[in-house]
This record gives structure tokens, C-alpha cells and sequence, in this order.
């Protein structure tokens, strides 16, 4: 049985844990009471320094936790909810999987929160930027940190909440706006099933702490018993939602209306991560259910390899990104499905350094091209943007899984557990491969080789972007270069670190089903193939690339050519926003303005204003009573007195 602790003498350690979050939330109150009082200097030390704060706290932790023994511990902070049976403390969890999530939230956060200060430096609402950043990042610490799911359910909800003020950050603009309700309105889909599941989870095993829900499910739970299938689809719904899968994707690529730092923060550190996290934190909930887990394989492969395909033909520089994102989460959620949760988590931090890289990247070209995003007006940028483009050059070749950046090593790893699972997953999968390579170099020569297609007014305002903006740029390049290192595959090393740190926290899980952990070695001979074949359809996409953009100097045709019925169907994303429009959006609308119109206008109102009319005229009526005459106050009372009589004797 796994075993938490609550070490004796721990008041340091429990103020470090409480001290992780509140910093970010201190960070929160400061700018967001001194907006526009704060000069921007202050706002954006105050911003960053308290997520660098966490960040060093979380180090400490980290290199701590070898002195506990490497035990999970918890600390409790306060009682907070008990009503009869149900006692739901105000703790923290701190174990491997939430330490590797701790680094990264505060760790890629301090980044960008520094890159924030030069990108944002000319915006009146400065300090309003980082109070929601800040939210931001304490959200997120909250979800990973609490140690039970109702914690994780607020720290859920935040983030929610931040990135729907953040993508509507300039709600000036009412596109802006409504991809703000539309991120919001989505996730609501996905949180009512992981609600829904919270429930059933307190209903089966009277609890919702993680110790003593997976201690209970390690023991009583059978496999692919019909109430852990019930439980792990309806928290999996919320994982859809949050992390971007299909159907519930299409909030992802409009979120791109927020400030280019929210979209970073938003794709490599904070949300979408959360529904990864949370399935690997369910461990042993999923262990227990192999077909719910073939449902997450099947969802996440599908979403990968569509989302794949509509990022060849996205012209918007964000958008290919965003793209990207969702089909990279889909890759993770393919892990996860195969039972591959370490490799999931590798993916996620890798992706988090290039992703974040990318996004930042992205976010100095359109700095220098003065707002503009269409690749099809770039070109050319290699030499006004050195350093931008070297370090965009890293990423998209991390993403591409190019050894030895960053991406290859997780992304082979994960590649060769499918391989393990499904040959035909594992096709499909280095297909999704191919083109993630195609179009991410794609993107880099339409925007840095070339000729400038620019306006001349955008040609002279080109320059390199300032230090605060590229020394953020080079520190992720050199993670995402780096950072694959963590976890070599076996015909390297045998020793692979993420892997052997985060194996306890599956501890419950193995011995509720030992067979699901039983080693499926591959021989060196096929570990070699696999990645020969990973890197050479790569290198493939990569020339192709280079041959149709590079070479030919192809650029996208312009809004409104005519395209083949194919090229267009991608080019306009299937239309699943027009689906989804037609099937919800407008038959709500209809029902709404219907029941306006007939049912408000019509019944209600007409109820309502009837009792406020009839009051009013009451009251009208009976101030004629009130003449001041005395004569006439004698009579009305001789006729009361008088029908009093009469109505007496009548009885």
C-alpha cells in the first residue's frame, strides 16, 4: 500500500508548499489593485519576481525530497469542507509527478512572465496583464499541488477563468471577444464531465483524497469494472476539454487572440497540460480500466493526425502553432493510452520548452513585422531577426524530432511504446510525424528565407527584438536542446531518469494489476529501425519542404484563389466551426431569441409589468382619497359604517 507521510517537524516544508502558491497570488492582488497606479517598471517586477519566487521554492523542494526518503508527503494546511460524511482537507501533495509538474509550471512561467515585460511594455494595461498571468500560474500550482480532486477542481476552474480573461485581453476587439467565450463555453462542456465524475468517485469509494481513493481502488476495484469505466470516461471528458481533443478542440487555435505570451503560457506550461496531469495523477483508475484507455489511444491518435493536416495549409503564423499544439496533446493522450504515462509526461515537458520557444519566437516576428501575422507577408527575416530565427531554427527542429534536440527523444520514446501496442497506431503516428516536420518548415522558410513580401513601412521597422524578449528565447532554445537528455532510450543508457523518478508514483497502480506493467523489451535492433524510420520520414518532410518553400520560393495563394476541393476542405479546417455553428450555436440562438421574443416578451413581462400597473394604479386611485377635506373623510366613513350595516344584516 502506498504509504503518505506527513513528516514530523515539518513546519518548513509546509510553508514552502504554502508559500509556492501564495507568491503568484500576492503577485495577483499587487498588480491587480494597482493597475495603472504602479509605475510599469515595479508591475513587472512584482509579476515575475513572484513566479521566479515559486520557482526557486520548487527547486528547493525538489532537491529536498531525496531527504524524505523520496516518500509522498502531504501537508495540511487547514479543514476545509466537512458535512457529514464527506471531509475534504486544504493540503498539498508533494510527490515525484507533482514536483516535475511544479518545475514546469513555475519554471517555463518565469520565462515568460520575463518575456512579457518587453512584449507588453507599450500596453496602458500593463499591470492588469500580469495580475491575470500571476492568477494565472497560481491556478495552476493549486491543481497540481492540492492533494485531493476538489482542489484540483478549483485550480481547474481558474484556469478557466484566467485564460478567458487573458484570450480576451483586449476586449476592445469583439472577435477577441467572443473566441474568449467560446474557450470558456467549451471548457464548461468538459468540466460538467469531470464534475459528474468527482461525484461518482465520492459515491463509490466515500472520498475524494487521492490516498484514499486509489488505496480503495487498488483493492476493491476489479478491471474494466463498469463504475471505474463510468469514472475514467466522464474525468477523461474533462481532460477533452482542457487539454483540446476532439471534439472539444476547436477552442485552442481561436485562443491565438490573446497576447502571444497567454498564448505560450496557455500551450506549454498551464492548461492544456492540466488534462495530461490529471490522467497520469488517476493512474490507477486508469490501470484499472485498459478499455477506457483504448478510448483515450483511439481519441488522442485521431485528434494528432487531423489536427496534423490542418496545419499544412494555416497561413497564420499562430495558427500553425496552435495546430500543432493540439496535435502534439493527441500524441501525449496516445501515450497515455498505451499505457505509457512517463513517456506522456516526457512529451509534455519537452514540448513545453519548444512549444514555448516557438510561441515566443513567433511572438518577435510579429513584434518586428508590426503586428502582422500571415506568413504570406514575410519572407526574408533570417537577417534582420539573427537571433530569432537561430532559436526558432531549434525549436522546429526539436518538434520535428531531429536528434538531438529535445522532441526526438520523447517523441521516439512514445513512438516505440505504440509500436508495442498497435503496429497500426504506430503507422498512423509516424504519418502524423511526417507532417508535423512538413509543415513547421514550412512555416520557417515562408517567414525567414526568401524575399521580404512586406510593406516598405514594415521593412524599415524590422530589427531584432530586445534582450528581455531574446535572452527568454535563447534559455528555452537551450532546454529544448538539452532537454531530451533527461530521458535516454535504452539503446543509449539504461538509465533513464524521468522514467526511474516518476516509477513510484505508479506504485498502486502495479500492484493492482501487475500484468499491465510486465516489460515489453524491445531488441536494439528494432529500437534502431524504429527511430531510423522516425528520423527519415522527418528528414523527408523537412526536404520537401525545403524544395516547395525554400527552393521555389512557393508562397500560399491569397485569401479568395481558387483551390482545389481538397486543398480548400483542409484549408478551411473540414468546417467544423461552421458544423459545430449550424448544429449549436445557431439553433441556440433561435431557441433563445424564440423564448425571448414569446415566452419574456410575451408571457412574462406582460405578468410582471401587469402587477406593477396595477399597483401603480391602485395607488393613483386611492390618493384621491386622501383630499385633506374633513367633510369628505365624514362622508366616505358614514358610507363604510353604512355598508358595514348592510352587509350585516344581508347575513
Amino acid at each position: 500500500m502506498q504509504e503518505f507521510i506527513l513528516p514530523a517537524n515539518n513546519a518548513e516544508m509546509t510553508w514552502v508548499c504554502l508559500l509556492i502558491p501564495l507568491l503568484p497570488l500576492i503577485g495577483f492582488l499587487i498588480n491587480g489593485l494597482g493597475n495603472r497606479k504602479l509605475p510599469k517598471g515595479l508591475a513587472g517586477l512584482v509579476g515575475c519576481a513572484t513566479v521566479i519566487g515559486s520557482f526557486l521554492l520548487s527547486l528547493y523542494l525538489f532537491f529536498g525530497f531525496e531527504g524524505y526518503g523520496n516518500r509522498p508527503y502531504t501537508t495540511d494546511i487547514f479543514n476545509w469542507i466537512h458535512v457529514g460524511a464527506l471531509r475534504i482537507p486544504f493540503s498539498f501533495q508533494i510527490d515525484q509527478l507533482s514536483l516535475i509538474m511544479l518545475l514546469l509550471v513555475t519554471g517555463v512561467g518565469s520565462v515568460i512572465h520575463i518575456y512579457s515585460a518587453g512584449y507588453m511594455s507599450h500596453d496602458e494595461n500593463f499591470g492588469k496583464f500580469f495580475s491575470f498571468l500571476n492568477l494565472f500560474v497560481f491556478s495552476m500550482l493549486l491543481l497540481v499541488m492540492g492533494s485531493n480532486y476538489v482542489m484540483m477542481f478549483v485550480g481547474w476552474e481558474g484556469v478557466g477563468l484566467c485564460s478567458y480573461l487573458l484570450i480576451g485581453f483586449w476586449n476592445k476587439v469583439t472577435p477577441y471577444n467572443n473566441a474568449a467565450k467560446k474557450a470558456f463555453i467549451i471548457n464548461r462542456i468538459g468540466d460538467l464531465g469531470f464534475l459528474l465524475g468527482i461525484f461518482l468517485i465520492f459515491q463509490t469509494y466515500g472520498s475524494v483524497v487521492y490516498g484514499e481513493v486509489f488505496n480503495q481502488a487498488s483493492q476493491l476495484s476489479e478491471v474494466n469494472d463498469g463504475v471505474v469505466i463510468a469514472i475514467t470516461l466522464l474525468l477523461f471528458v474533462g481532460a477533452m476539454g482542457k487539454s483540446a481533443q476532439l471534439p472539444l478542440y476547436t477552442w485552442l487555435p481561436d485562443a491565438m487572440a490573446g497576447p502571444t505570451p497567454v498564448s505560450a503560457l496557455i500551450h506549454a506550461a498551464t492548461m492544456v497540460t492540466a488534462g495530461i496531469y490529471m490522467v497520469i495523477r488517476s493512474n490507477v483508475l486508469y490501470t484499472l480500466a485498459p478499455d477506457t484507455l483504448e478510448i483515450v489511444a483511439i481519441v488522442g491518435l485521431a485528434t494528432a493526425l487531423f489536427a496534423a493536416t490542418i496545419g499544412l495549409f494555416q497561413n497564420d503564423i499562430k495558427k500553425v502553432l496552435a495546430y500543432s499544439t493540439v496535435s502534439q496533446l493527441g500524441y501525449m493522450f496516445l501515450a497515455l493510452g498505451v499505457m505509457a504515462y512517463s513517456s506522456s509526461l516526457f512529451h509534455v515537458l519537452t514540448h513545453a520548452f519548444f512549444k514555448a520557444l516557438l510561441f515566443l519566437g513567433a511572438g518577435s516576428v510579429i513584434h518586428a513585422m508590426s503586428g502582422e501575422q500571415d506568413l504570406r507577408k514575410m519572407g526574408g527575416l533570417k537577417k534582420a531577426l539573427p537571433i530569432t530565427f537561430i532559436t526558432f531554427l531549434i525549436g522546429t527542429l526539436a518538434i520535428s524530432g531531429i536528434p538531438p534536440f529535445a522532441g526526438f527523444f520523447s517523441k521516439d520514446e512514445l513512438l516505440a511504446h505504440v509500436f508495442v501496442h498497435s503496429k497500426v497506431m504506430w503507422g498512423f503516428g509516424v504519418l502524423t510525424s511526417f507532417m508535423t516536420a512538413f509543415y513547421m518548415f514550412r512555416l520557417l522558410y515562408l517567414a525567414f528565407y526568401g524575399n521580404f513580401r512586406g510593406t516598405e513601412e514594415q521593412r524599415h521597422h524590422l530589427h531584432e527584438s530586445p534582450a528581455v524578449m531574446t535572452i527568454p528565447l535563447i534559455i528555452l532554445a537551450i532546454l529544448s536542446t538539452i532537454g531530451g537528455f533527461m530521458g535516454l532510450p535504452a539503446v543509449f543508457s539504461e538509465n533513464h531518469m524521468l522514467g526511474n523518478f516518476l516509477s513510484p508514483v505508479y506504485e498502486l497502480a502495479r500492484r493492482a494489476v501487475p500484468s499491465a506493467f510486465e516489460a515489453h523489451h524491445l531488441s536494439h535492433e528494432t529500437e534502431y529501425m524504429l527511430m531510423a524510420v522516425s528520423v527519415g520520414v522527418a528528414v523527408v518532410a523537412i526536404i520537401m519542404a525545403y524544395f516547395i518553400y525554400g527552393k521555389k520560393r512557393t508562397v500560399p495563394a491569397e485569401e479568395g484563389a481558387a483551390l482545389s476541393p481538397l486543398h480548400k476542405l483542409v484549408y478551411n479546417k473540414y468546417y467544423v466551426d461552421e458544423l459545430y455553428n449550424g448544429l449549436f450555436v445557431k439553433p441556440v440562438m433561435g431557441l433563445s431569441t424564440g423564448l425571448y421574443r414569446f415566452v419574456e416578451k410575451g408571457i412574462i413581462d406582460p405578468i410582471v409589468n401587469g402587477f406593477g400597473k396595477a399597483t401603480l394604479g391602485g395607488g393613483r386611485s386611492l390618493r384621491f382619497v386622501q383630499s385633506g377635506a374633513t367633510g369628505s373623510y365624514l362622508l366616505l366613513m358614514v358610507l363604510g359604517i353604512a355598508l358595514i350595516l348592510l352587509l350585516n344584516f344581508i347575513n
